[in-house]
């Protein structure tokens, strides 16, 4: 097996180990490489089946694995056959991230089964520190014929209930819900991550990972035997009531458990990635991550227009407006949506052409003088097919202009007024984007995506997406907005599931409709900046709320790619702080913020360079600030501090704080 290139003068070595045999008589086991993760896999009264174990304490009970198919059942009376054993250890580098590298470290089992109908299926299992993943694979047993998956009867069932945060999956469109925490037995079918508290220092997240022409994953808690909860697959189907259309082999996405003694190990797991395949583009050069800004918190607050007419916010003299204010304070990109006729009639809309008053030619010439690009927008309503016959010409046109990256939309409950985006219909979908905007060295920031899994690791010109309930209920939602805990909770829960475009750093909290605004403070604000990940950041507000501001300091020095990534502190929906360091340089970011509960958190400095001196900048609440009633105080202070030092940070009722440090020169 070919070495791969080694990082920081670490020496890692690769191996794969094969071993077979040919056992029906007792069950098979693999743990991880430290020994305390261990996953047992057998037959028992004909039925396939696999248990974990952490620490020698069971926290998955027997639970089946199977399918049923429109010409057979696997799983349900069938055989043990070969078993298959490797194990490997390699670090790769992130072209963009949290961290620079990642260590995949795994020992896996392959174990096959074969039914009394002469079907067989394999399930793959990898097993790392900190947690495991398992994927079925179907061999060609038709010869290329195509067959369906009906269901998938996959069981994750935990040996005790616990309390777990989640949105339900059948009352929530565009995954754009609040999560909710309760016992996973009163939870009706739930969307993953699927976050638990399982218990006292034991936290659980449950996913997938490489999800690629298949259905997207639901969990539906049952109460099994005693105080057991089994999780039941439940694939989003095709409106035919099929959930997979396959033929020849199929690989299932892996099925994903991460392990972790504290809530903020769950954030800093690459299980997800790791399961994922390598790039698939070689020359990732093209690829910048970067800060933006855009014509959208105007069009939200009702300032501006998505259409043409008086107060249309994609004007040729307003873009070039934001770009010059994005050249002179170090934003990348602008982004401005409605700048395409079609706004509002379906399928007329256009991915080819402008708004007469929105000259793309020269809007996008101007930018790049000043070294700004335009982010195109291709808004579809659910009409998946409309921007798949125009994205060749629009994609090439984008790219002979300039445009490096496109946020793609669809609104509509239905993806071409019949099939549900989660179903494989929609994976399709998304799948044929990605890889014909990489063609055209386009990176793309997906809203109502499906939810992530991984895949930037094999495509990093996905760069973002959204799927999450953002900034923009925080202008027009009539309940309100995003209560105080929704941005301490979002972390540990869609978070975990990738980067994820929130829009961030809004800096005015006027209202348009009566009690909605941010319910956070200015400082909270700048520390979700940091909190929230996405390598395609949207400083979100209009530019004339930034202007001579003293807190757009911060933004303006944050990076949106980083070499580390730690979690010094956090709870679940109370409160969080996360550091991060700069890619290429010594300076470290650091956003804590908390929910509707005033509280001072102690960061220790344990992870700065040892002997060095830095200079921390600290944008914190101000001594009277308050959500509610003063959220614009903000105190900025400087202190000198080394890796001794505890910084401690005074955060307001849903308060922040936002830090840079920096290391002095000698």
């Amino acid at each position: 097996m070919q070495l791969l290139r080694f990082v920081r003068f670490v020496i890692l070595v690769s191996l794969v180990i094969k071993g077979v045999t040919v056992s029906n008589a007792g069950n098979v086991k693999v743990s991880s490489p430290d020994g305390a993760v261990t996953v047992i896999v057998g037959v028992k009264n004909h039925q396939s089946f696999y248990m974990v174990n952490y620490h020698d304490k069971t926290l998955v009970t027997p639970s089946h694995l199977g399918y049923l198919l429109n010409d057979g059942e696997l799983g349900a009376k069938t055989k043990m056959g070969k078993v298959m054993r490797s194990q490997k250890d390699e670090i790769w580098t992130q072209p963009w991230g949290e961290n620079d590298t990642t260590r995949n470290h795994y020992n896996e089992l392959t174990v096959n089964f074969r039914e009394h109908t002469g079907l067989s299926m394999q399930v793959v299992f990898r097993v790392f520190n900190d947690g495991f993943g398992f994927r079925y694979i179907l061999p060609d047993d038709r010869h290329g014929k195509e067959f369906q998956i009906m269901d998938e009867l996959t069981e994750m069932t935990l040996a005790h209930d616990a309390q777990a945060w989640s949105i339900p999956s059948n009352h929530t469109e565009y995954f754009e819900g609040i999560y909710h925490t309760d016992l996973l037995s009163k939870k009706d079918t739930v969307c993953t991550p699927l976050t638990i508290e399982y218990e006292k220092d034991l936290y659980l997240a449950i996913h997938e990972a490489a999800l690629e022409d298949y259905a997207s994953l639901n969990l539906t808690p049952r109460r099994g035997k005693g105080d057991t909860v089994c999780l039941l697959a439940a694939l989003t189907p095709w409106r035919s009531g099929v959930k997979v259309y396959a033929k020849g082999q199929l690989k299932s996405p892996w099925r994903t458990m991460i392990i972790s003694p504290t809530a903020g190990g769950l954030i800093t797991s690459n299980l997800m990635l790791n399961l994922n395949e390598p790039s698939q583009i070689k020359d990732t050069s093209w690829i910048e991550p970067g800060r933006y800004i855009g014509i959208w918190w105007s069009i939200h607050k009702k300032q501006n227009t998505w259409e043409m007419g008086p107060s249309h916010g994609a004007t040729t003299e307003n873009v070039k407006r934001y770009m010059d204010f994005a050249a002179c304070h170090g934003f990348s990109g602008v982004l401005a949506e409605g700048w395409n006729p079609g706004w509002g009639q379906g399928e007329k809309i256009s991915y080819l052409e402008s708004y007469p008053d929105f000259d793309m030619d020269e809007v996008t010439r101007y930018g790049l003088e000043k070294g700004v690009r335009f982010i195109g927008h291709t808004e579809t309503w659910g009409n998946a097919t409309l921007l798949e016959n125009q994205m060749e010409q629009a994609f090439s046109w984008f790219e002979r202009l300039g445009i490096r990256a496109v946020k793609t939309g669809y609104v509509g409950h239905y993806f071409d007024g019949k099939e549900l985006a989660k179903s494989q219909y929609g994976i399709r979908h998304y799948r044929k984007v990605i890889e014909c905007a990489a063609k055209h060295h386009i990176m793309i920031d997906n809203h109502e995506p499906a939810m992530p899994t991984g895949i930037q690791r094999t495509w990093p010109n996905l760069m973002t997406q959204e799927g999450v309930r953002g900034q923009e209920y925080n202008a027009w939602d009539r309940r309100g907005g995003n209560p105080p805990s929704h941005t301490v909770t979002l972390p540990f829960t869609r978070g975990l599931a990738g980067p994820t475009d929130f829009t961030p750093a809004i800096f005015n909290f006027s209202e348009i409709v009566p009690g909605t605004h941010p319910h956070s403070t200015l400082a909270k604000q700048l520390g979700e900046f940091v909190v929230i990940y996405s390598p395609l950041q949207m400083a979100a507000d209009a530019i004339e709320n930034y202007e001579g501001q003293p807190a757009l300091s911060f933004i303006e020095s944050c990076p949106t790619t980083w070499s580390r990534t730690l979690v010094p502190n956090g709870e679940i929906g109370k409160y969080i702080t996360i550091a991060r360091k700069e890619r290429g340089g010594d300076r470290w970011f650091l956003g804590s913020i908390t929910n509707e509960e005033a509280r001072q958190l102690d960061v220790a400095l344990d992870f700065l360079d040892e002997g060095a001196t830095y200079q921390a900048v600290i944008y914190e609440d101000g001594p009277k600030a308050d959500f509610e009633h003063n959220p614009y105080e903000m105190t900025i202070r400087r202190i000198s501090v080394t890796k001794a030092d505890t910084l401690h940070l005074r955060l307001a009722c849903s308060g922040g704080a936002a830090v840079r440090v920096e290391k002095c020169k000698n």
